[in-house]
Order: structure tokens, then sequence, then C-alpha cells
């Protein structure tokens, strides 16, 4: 094989080739899930369509889960104060209009 073809699909194969990695940590907790066999398989299958892993399809769908059925909490800072002002909403273009803009 001449060196450009061969450097040629050297690039092609470099381009392509990449393996994602996730780095466990402090910042994960390990658990172990019972999966019933259909479910599984269907897992592998998915995860190898998508050419990734099962543990990272099953942490996708656990995160997805839990914002959904999760009470969403408000900042603390919401309602915390009180401009006054009724219409602060209604006008909120208007009085903001110029701000960040250097005098």
């Amino acid at each position: 094989m001449r060196s450009g073809v061969r450097n040629r699909l050297t690039s092609a194969a470099r381009r392509q080739s990449y393996v994602r990695v996730t780095i466990y940590g402090s910042h994960m907790q390990k658990t172990t899930v019972y999966l019933d066999a259909a479910d599984y398989r269907a897992l592998k299958r998915i995860a190898a369509r998508k050419k990734r892993q099962p543990a990272e399809l099953v942490r996708e769908a656990v995160a997805e889960y839990a914002a959904r059925h999760e009470p969403r909490r408000a900042a603390k800072s919401v309602g915390a104060f009180s401009s006054g002002r009724h219409d602060l909403s209604e006008k909120a273009e208007e009085l903001l209009k110029g701000m960040g803009r250097s005098r």
C-alpha cells in the first residue's frame, strides 16, 4: 500500500474512532438495578444502536424520570423582595431601557 493511501486511511480511521469515557468519582453513587430479561435485551439493543453504554442510558433515563416527577422549587430569592410597584412586569422593558449602556 502506498504511503499516501495508508495516511488517508489512517486519518479517516482516526476521525471515526473515538472513545466515550465516563469518569466515576465522588459525584456518582453506585447502585444495582434488576431488569427483567426483555427490558435488559431491549436496553442492550438500544445501546448498541446508539453506540453508547447501557449504564449511560440508564443514568439518562433516571435523570429524565426524576426531572418529570420531582417538584420544581423556585429559587429562594423569588418573592423575597417587594419593589412597591404593581406594574413591574408590565413595564419591565421600559424600566430597563438603556440598562448596561455606557453613559
